[in-house]
């Protein structure tokens, strides 16, 4: 399916899985979130993203960005071949790293995680907090505040030429959090856990409908599901979400396709059960 009209963005879902177990398991990708249209962005490219963008015939070599939101491996573990396919094959300064301190110089929890070889190819590195702003061509993106164990933790809100998207990373729920994201079209939030069993610097679907009610977005996506939301149903958790603010709320699956024209819709290769069916 091409596009509708040259204002139209589209995503695709390299990965709908996060923690460790997942991460290790791969019962759910780690790949992050690609941003093909207007300009090709990968976001959060966890281990695998590379082989899962070639195996969906996205071209590595075209993004244009690499945008990482925290130190920790499900979100970077693929950071440096991007940068590797952004810059051809490290042959050329081309494209823009964004990624708050803890990534690009360590903080009192990691080391850097993109070496300095990585880092000296990008054409430009941009050093985020929240509350700063990056041009990217025609895009401006937003660092937005999260509150997570790597305490440079950001979110980022990315215009669009149709609408704005926002994208929460690991998070805990924390006053004002969906008022960063009011106005949005879309809104993916980074939900590990199902409805009543919180961990700490991350949401349960319960903060997310906290979330969803405060930001009012078009509609909402979750994603970045442990083992315990894999367990639960996550189609189950988003309907629930949905039921109880009156905001369509789809959980995301691996390789699935979000365009956002005049209308927002989603394009998946196949429903992705849940893992209850193995406990009964």
């Amino acid at each position: 399916m091409g596009l509708v009209f040259l204002g139209e963005a589209e995503l695709v879902f390299l990965g709908t899985g996060g923690g460790r177990f997942i991460t290790i398991t791969q019962k759910r990708q780690t790949g992050g979130l690609r941003i093909l249209h207007p300009v090709d962005i990968q976001l959060d490219p966890g281990p695998g993203a590379i082989v899962y963008a070639n195996r969906a015939r996205l071209d590595p070599s075209k993004t244009r960005a690499v945008m990482v939101s925290h130190c920790h491996l499900d979100h970077y573990g693929d950071a440096e071949v991007f940068i590797e396919a952004m810059t051809g094959g490290m042959i050329r300064k081309r494209g823009l790293l964004v990624a708050p301190r803890s990534v690009i110089k360590g903080n009192e929890i990691c080391d850097p995680c993109i070496s300095r070889y990585h880092q000296s190819m990008p054409e430009r590195i941009v050093e985020v907090r929240a509350g700063d702003q990056v041009e990217v061509e025609q895009l401006r993106l937003i660092a937005t505040r999260a509150q997570h164990s790597d305490p440079d933790t950001v979110g980022f809100r990315i215009s669009l030429p149709s609408g704005d998207v926002g994208y929460t990373s690991d998070t805990e729920y924390f006053e004002g959090l969906g008022k960063q994201y009011q106005g949005v079209r879309l809104l993916i939030l980074c939900v590990l856990r199902p409805r009543g069993l919180p961990w700490k610097g991350h949401l349960s679907s319960g903060d997310a409908e906290k979330i969803v009610k405060e930001a009012e977005p078009e509609v909402s996506v979750i994603t970045d599901f442990g083992v315990r939301m894999v367990y639960a149903g996550p189609s189950r958790e988003a309907k629930t979400i949905e039921n109880n603010t009156g905001i369509r709320t789809i959980a995301a699956a691996d390789n699935m396709r979000v365009r956002i024209g005049k209308e927002i819709s989603f394009e998946s290769e196949s429903e992705q059960p849940s893992l209850d069916r193995f406990t009964r």
